[in-house]
């Protein structure tokens, strides 16, 4: 027979063996719960879903603010992040808030300006979340500007021999005949006027242009801007050039490896636009820095065609140098020509003694 001494031991090992175990049940027990909590909360994530992803504003007026709105809900089961929404040419959003929860809905809305002539206007915008499906959704913004005016020349050409340098009427209408006023004429340069009364309105104007030769001669390309107070066109935008009575070509003269105070020969020739007889007088200098002369000129059709000297100035430790010459035409006349030229590296050969 054991001892009672041993009886109680061999009791107590085997109660502590079973608290052992139930306590690595319970840890088991945990551990499953954890993973299985982790795994449903990894399940939990959020969805980004929009009402539609092309917001089509149709056929809007010019020079409007124009909004519009894309509409979504977290579809999900965790909660949304949007974090950013990326930055589009022309286009300002504005969101209430930045995170959704299940179920919630929001509205992303688009503010634009539509511009003064016709067109058709197309933008993308991408909204960033933490959709893990899709962390950057694409949506586009589209419309159609209409105007309801018309005019016409939309662009006219000027020659510089003409009476008024050629200039035609500009017509304005309204296309859908509301009454207008034109409260503004401004053209590049201020070369073009014409005469208007802010306090008219009629739904159709003849504007008569009236050209300043000598400021156009300065502004050989630009615009005419018509302000009107139509509420679906306030602005008619006619472009203009200006033929121009002579020709230099070429008109800038680039000069490489050029030698101090040794001349070189470059051909220019110059044309009449309008195949009139013209005369040359003389080339020249503006600046003085470089030395010319006009060894030969030779007529071609509408014009001549001219061998020119050219002699550098000293180099003066100076990399390059830059002059403008002029081509003068008998009766007051001259073309300006810009002349870039750029000394030879070489080293002068040293002289023996």
């Amino acid at each position: 027979m054991k001892p009672e001494y041993e009886i109680q031991i061999s009791h107590n090992t085997k109660r502590v063996g079973r608290i052992i175990c139930v306590i690595c049940v319970l840890i088991l027990f945990l551990q499953i719960g954890c993973q299985e909590q982790a795994k449903i909360t990894e399940n939990l994530a959020p969805e980004i879903k929009f009402e539609k992803m092309i917001c089509d504003f149709g056929k809007v007026g010019p020079s409007a603010k124009q909004t519009g709105e894309f509409k979504f809900t977290n579809i999900g089961e965790g909660l949304l992040e949007i974090t950013k929404v990326g930055k589009c040419c022309g286009v300002v959003t504005r969101l209430d808030k930045m995170e959704y929860a299940p179920g919630e809905s929001g509205t992303l809305i688009v503010e634009w300006n539509s511009g003064p002539l016709e067109s058709t206007m197309t933008r993308q915008l991408v909204v960033h979340s933490n959709d893990p499906n899709t962390p950057a959704a694409n949506l586009t913004i589209k419309a159609e500007v209409v105007l309801q005016i018309d005019w016409e020349p939309k662009r006219l050409k000027f020659f510089l021999d003409e009476e008024n340098a050629g200039c035609s009427n500009i017509t304005i209408n309204s296309i859908d005949n509301q009454p207008f006023s034109i409260t503004g004429f401004k053209s590049t340069g201020d070369c073009i006027t014409a005469d208007y009364d802010p306090s008219v309105k009629a739904t159709k104007y003849v504007l008569e242009p009236k050209v300043d030769i000598e400021k156009l001669q300065k502004s050989l390309k630009g615009r005419i801007n018509i302000s009107l107070d139509h509420p679906k066109g306030n602005a008619a935008v006619v472009l203009f050039s200006v033929v121009p009575k002579y020709t230099v070509n070429p008109p800038l003269l680039i000069i490489f490896n050029a030698e101090p105070n040794k001349p070189i020969v470059r051909k220019i020739s110059v044309l009449n636009n309008f195949g009139k007889d013209f005369e040359i007088e003389s080339v020249s200098s503006k600046n003085n820095i470089v030395a010319m002369k006009l060894l030969e000129q030779k007529k071609i059709n509408n014009g001549y065609q001219l061998d020119v000297e050219i002699t550098p100035p000293a180099a003066e430790g100076q990399p390059r140098f830059t002059d403008e010459f002029s081509v003068n035409i008998k009766g007051g006349e001259s073309m300006s020509i810009k002349c870039n030229g750029y000394y030879s590296k070489r080293k002068p050969d040293l002289e023996t003694q």
